[in-house]
């Protein structure tokens, strides 16, 4: 029997946008397992045709281990029904008016049955290209809410943002909705039409200059983050999932609205089962990194709360949330996702942690050795950078200078790493503002969620991060799950 709070779900049609990504496949492995009664789920993904994302949901979602326990309960030919029955899958892109959809039958198919739309599409690069990051991260979310509005019986939109579209502040963040136009550093209004004039003149610019594409490429990414900075915001990532969630709340007139802002999303605590992830996402890749031995130092303050979140405690709340606003006319609620209010975990902790584990078990080297981390934490840029000029920078500069002797023999190998460390030098520009991040997020709407459930099944989905032990999730889930379902080993 499916939880009482699944049972909205049932003879429900959901549209899940972005669904072969990380946090959408686990809400899909979730909605199937908790309520098989779903009516039908289209699942839309960049695609060139129906086959070809037919073919992309199949390899990049129910194929994965994710399944592995709904397949074990109910068997893969059962499975294979399950999935041929209720999914639908839909080749589109957001970014584009109706979705990309260019089927008119499966259009008015779906403008004539989805209730619930759940956008999770995103590109998630702090970097992205401007034009890009604006059509997905912005424009994607109204295009949307644009399609939502044209369907017969829509209930709810449910749209994924990420808690981390507060900039830098340093205080206790709010569940607040942006007003249209607001920005981070109190200048003059930020206006969206604008913005996308803007990149239309830059790529008009750009190819009167005969730039490349790689050329072109790179400008962009530097345009995105010269905009983001303009207002306040770190990277193009936050300041285009700013602006698109501004967009839902100014033009959402009637329809429901939530929006889910997760912090840095981890491996499943629980659900299916413990330590399922997949990709090197955010502090995964230093995880990994440091494992390997390749981090040989690494800017952080070590007293800085470190905000992540189980996705499948996201996802369950993407389940409870949508429940509880289905049909609401009108409202608007933000949601927090993260565990730095109720139960942190610092830096300075993983650290430790990390330590722990790879001296207790050690990944091995390419000659079958043990890796031994030898890891130099600096806790402020100023320290990083003196640290970096000796070790590296210096280094370099000779290099350089003997180039200039030996050409043939030390000019290529100056050209890689001189490559590497500026590259390695963008990086920690972008991961800066999250690495010294004091900001501590608050969840009291999905905590008042879970006390007006207490007790019930809904309790019970939501869950508390209070109940996680983040020595023994990284110890015995997070770590494990990495080196199993990102490594291989």
């Amino acid at each position: 029997m499916e939880p009482s709070c699944v049972q909205f779900l049932e003879n429900k049609t959901v549209l899940i946008t972005g669904a072969s990504g990380f946090l959408a496949k686990v809400f899909v492995e979730r909605v199937l397992r908790l309520q098989p009664k779903v009516r039908r789920l289209y699942l839309l993904v960049r695609a060139s045709d129906n086959k070809a994302a037919k073919q992309r949901l199949h390899n990049e979602v129910f194929e994965k281990d994710l399944f592995r326990v709904l397949r074990k309960n109910v068997g893969d030919e059962s499975l294979n029904a399950l999935v041929s029955e209720k999914v639908v899958p839909v080749p589109g892109d957001i970014s584009l008016n109706n979705m990309g959809v260019s089927d008119s039958n499966l259009l008015q198919d779906m403008l004539q049955e989805i209730d619930i739309i759940v956008n999770s599409a995103a590109t998630t690069r702090f970097d992205e290209r401007y034009d890009v990051a604006l059509g997905i991260n912005t424009f994607g979310p109204l295009n949307i809410l644009n399609y939502a509005k044209k369907c017969v019986k829509p209930q709810l939109l449910l749209h994924v943002s990420t808690a981390y579209v507060c900039g830098e502040r340093s205080e206790l963040i709010l569940e607040k909705p942006f007003a249209m136009g607001e920005t981070l550093n109190g200048k003059k209004k930020v206006d969206i039409d604008a913005e996308r004039r803007l990149v239309e003149q830059k790529l008009k610019q750009l190819k009167k200059l005969s730039y490349s594409d790689e050329e072109t490429k790179q400008a962009m990414k530097d345009f995105g983050l010269k905009r983001s900075k303009l207002y306040g915001w770190p990277n193009t990532y936050v300041f285009t999932k700013a602006m698109g969630e501004m967009l839902l709340g100014y033009c959402r007139e009637s329809m429901p609205v939530v929006i889910i802002r997760p912090t840095i999303i981890t491996s499943t605590f629980s659900d299916p089962f413990p330590g399922w992830t997949e990709g090197i996402k955010t502090i995964d890749s230093v995880i990994v990194s440091f494992g390997k031995g390749l981090l040989k130092c690494f800017l952080v303050d070590h007293m800085a709360v470190c905000d992540l979140i189980p996705v499948d405690m996201v996802a369950n709340a993407m389940i409870v949330t949508a429940a509880e606003h289905l049909r609401e006319s009108g409202s608007h609620t933000i949601y927090h996702v993260g565990s730095s209010f109720r139960n942190p975990v610092m830096y300075k902790q993983i650290y430790e942690i990390l330590n722990r584990f790879f001296m207790k078990s050690p990944l091995l080297g390419r000659d079958g050795l043990p890796i031994v981390p030898n890891v130099t934490l600096l806790s402020t840029m100023a320290k990083f950078r003196v640290y970096t000029s000796l070790r590296y920078k210096l280094p370099l500069q000779i290099l350089r200078l003997l180039r200039l002797i030996f050409p043939s023999q030390l000019g290529e190998i100056y050209e890689v790493h001189n490559r590497r460390f500026n590259k390695a030098m963008r990086m920690v520009k972008l991961y800066k503002p999250y690495v010294i991040f004091k900001g501590i997020f608050d969840d009291r709407n999905l905590e008042s969620l879970r006390i007006k459930n207490e007790g019930t099944e809904i309790d019970k989905l939501i869950g508390s991060t209070e109940c996680i032990d983040w020595e023994d999730y990284f110890m015995n889930i997070h770590i494990r799950g990495l080196i199993t379902h990102v490594l291989k080993k």
